[in-house]
């Protein structure tokens, strides 16, 4: 059995051969002259079925493979050994046993002869301790690497530091044009384990450092890659680069620098790194282009994408964009709020304590957009942590999603105050999150302006929300223009010199623009105060139009608490 397939490529039938010869183990553990050989053989089962995603089969073969070698096999077999225990590792964080994969890691670790051999080891690590929040042993990790490697690595780094790095690195590009992305790929190494190392140390400090260190670390990887070549680590390089550096005032050419990424599919095999492409354009560049809905789409591939070929850190950070990017899109709430009990399932199974906080925040917001929360809470909350530690990334989700809920809920004070501490966390980096939460902060102002209500304050965070919303949806109509369009007939209807001539057309065209962008909330919403303005100047018919429309539009997005609201609206204009 052992004779046809050694040296060969046998496909699938190599299961049945390993399977069948390993019924025979206790025999060839035995004999010296067949455990190498055998042990070979499984191991190529086992790397087979890796590649073909079935990390059980791969555990187990790899496994066979590892009992079969010598005591003394890392002096005398070593290159065997490195190659087994990585895989074996690779399996075990797959199927979820992180233990065993860090046991197996660290041995590999304190083995191996010199950096090159350990590299492969301390990225999988990485990649185990990040998925269970061990962000900072990351990050110290990585930075011991590349300060071995000769890379500099500051302690603190300045927000003005950081914008001129960022345009030198722009700069650079555009220097070297797009003939670059077609020269020849470098067969330099350390370039590529270093481009591998800062890829992880940039992701690494997304969570654990200041904006200023995570573009630092981004742009010192392309500027690697501009002056020393293009390899296939050179993709995500950018695309990290780019989801930290897009303003509005380089929106269109960071998208173009992150489209060009992309496109490098087709000449290197970037199958393996799809989930975090896609997690860095679809979750922070392409929504000013594109789409909401696209990014609900790609990242929900990702997700299973990334479970599948054990990258369960980056799959369940896709699968928290998705349902992030499914609010902003107007999913409906009570399909949403199942999909993310099933997510927080996937994240107790592979004790992914970075993502599961973060989820829990927005099933909270969920939960109290349906019913404030009365019969679709749950016990379970996220661990938030000193809110006032400016280096707590949960900090800034909790403060807009508390800001959204206030929104959504009336309460107008508490919008306004998380309101304007998000604005002020998230503006610097230019997030989605900023955008939307200047949209509703806009429209919340503009109601505590007709409570007389800090009107001078209030009139000047209504014109930044305006321009902001105008300059959005240049870029992108289908996720802005809606929003644009309402801020600009609410804006109106403050002033009573401006009659329903001029300010309804205004709320239609929002509504109209929300519906087909299928953004089924703010369609409602525009109903809703298109509604409440009609009700005001006496034009009760239209009134009644108007809420009955956002009734239907709130039934559609599953929020019973708007759908009460709007009916006791309903109800008094009746009686």
């Amino acid at each position: 059995l052992y004779s046809i397939c050694e040296g060969k490529d046998v496909g699938n039938t190599i299961f049945l051969i390993a399977s069948q010869i390993n019924h025979g183990k206790e025999f060839i553990e035995t004999d010296d002259t067949l455990r190498i050989p055998v042990a070979k053989l499984n191991m190529k089962a086992g790397k087979k079925a890796l590649d073909g995603c079935d990390h059980k089969t791969a555990y187990s073969y790899l496994g066979v493979a590892l009992s079969l070698l010598p005591n003394d096999h890392w002096s005398s077999h070593y290159d065997l050994s490195l190659r087994l225990y990585f895989l074996k590792s690779s399996a075990a964080n797959s199927i979820c046993q992180y233990y065993e994969a860090e046991l197996f890691l660290r041995m590999t670790l304190e083995k191996a002869r010199c950096l090159d051999d350990q590299l492969p080891s301390y990225l999988l690590l990485s990649q185990i301790l990040q998925a269970q929040g061990n962000v900072n042993d990351v990050y110290d990790s990585c930075s011991t690497i590349l300060t071995e490697l000769g890379e500099s690595i500051p302690v603190t780094y300045t927000l003005s530091e950081s914008s001129e790095m960022l345009e030198e690195t722009l700069k650079m590009y555009e220097d070297a044009g797009e003939e670059w992305l077609k020269s020849d790929a470098t067969v330099d190494k350390t370039l590529r384990n270093t481009l591998q190392l800062y890829r992880a140390i940039t992701f690494a400090s997304f969570f654990c450092k200041s904006h200023s260190m995570v573009v630092y670390f981004s742009s010192k990887a392309v500027q690697l890659s501009l002056s020393r070549g293009i390899c296939e680590h050179t993709p995500l390089s950018l695309l990290q680069f780019t989801s930290v550096a897009i303003k509005d005032d380089n929106a269109m050419m960071c998208y173009r620098i992150a489209k060009n990424a992309l496109s490098l599919r087709e000449r290197f095999d970037l199958a393996t790194q799809i989930p975090e492409l896609y997690m860095n354009f679809y979750g922070r560049v392409a929504w000013r282009f594109e789409p909401f809905q696209a990014g609900v789409h790609k990242l929900r591939q990702c997700l299973d994408a990334g479970l599948s070929s054990g990258r369960s850190d980056i799959g369940l950070f896709c699968g928290l964009n998705e349902i992030k990017y499914a609010l902003f899109s107007g999913a409906n709430l009570k399909s949403l709020l199942k999909r993310i009990d099933y997510y927080l399932h996937l994240m107790e199974t592979y004790r992914s304590e970075a993502t599961k906080n973060n989820v829990l925040l927005i099933r909270e917001t969920v939960s109290s957009l349906i019913d404030n929360g009365q019969a679709t809470s749950v016990e379970a909350s996220a661990c938030v942590g000193d809110l006032n530690d400016p280096k707590n990334k949960l900090r800034e989700a909790f403060i807009y999603y508390s800001a959204i809920r206030c929104f959504w809920l009336g309460h107008n004070g508490r919008c306004r105050y998380y309101g304007k501490k998000c604005i002020d966390l998230f503006w610097q980096g230019g997030q989605v999150t900023s955008y939307v939460a200047q949209f509703y902060l806009g429209l919340n102002s503009m109601s505590l302006i007709r409570k007389k209500s800090e009107v001078q304050l209030n009139k000047e965070v209504v014109r930044v929300a305006i321009a902001a919303m105008k300059d959005a949806a240049d870029n992108s109509d289908w996720n802005f223009s809606n929003k644009f369009r309402l801020l600009q007939a609410e804006h109106l209807s403050l002033n009573k010199r401006h009659c329903p001539v001029t300010v309804l057309p205004l709320y239609d065209e929002s509504i109209e623009s929300a519906r087909k962008s299928g953004f089924i909330h703010e369609q409602g919403l525009a109903c809703e105060k298109a509604g409440l303005y009609c009700k005001d100047v006496l034009n009760m018919e239209k009134a009644l139009e108007y809420l009955n429309q956002a009734r239907e539009c709130y039934e559609k997005w599953g929020s019973d608490i708007k759908v009460a609201f709007i009916q006791k609206e309903l109800d008094a204009l009746k009686g």
